[in-house]
């Protein structure tokens, strides 16, 4: 009976240290399922982004929603773990404060490689 307590708490302790929901392995991002409190639009035409940064508040759950409005997009961070395509959003709550690069993740011709913008998380 003491062996079979030391297993389950044993892998009760597994599961909780082996969970997915770390958000420091992914950039300190969590997509949830939570109520946006917030929004951020990004519009993406050809070769810009209509800002260069977009602010959002660190652990609030944010709606951040791309619109292409010329052309085919997407954005996705080498800094941050999140990728969104087309005319598409996702909830997401950033744990992390600091300044994060976005760039456009579809081939888009000749100006692709200049579609970048930061998320600025306060």
């Amino acid at each position: 009976m003491l062996l079979l307590s030391v297993i389950a708490a044993f892998m009760i302790i597994m599961a909780a240290c082996g969970s997915n929901s770390d958000s420091a392995a992914n950039g300190g991002v969590e997509e949830t399922g939570a109520a946006a409190t917030s929004e951020v639009v990004i519009k993406a035409s050809n070769w810009k982004f209509d800002q260069p940064e977009y602010r959002v508040k660190k652990g609030e759950p944010t709606k951040i929603t791309l619109q292409s409005e010329e052309g085919s997009h997407g954005i996705a961070s080498s800094d941050i773990d999140f990728k969104i395509s087309g005319n598409d959003s996702k909830v997401l709550t950033f744990n992390n404060a600091g300044e994060f690069e976005i760039h456009c993740n579809v081939l888009c011709g000749t100006g692709h490689s200049q579609m970048i913008a930061k998320i600025i998380v306060e």
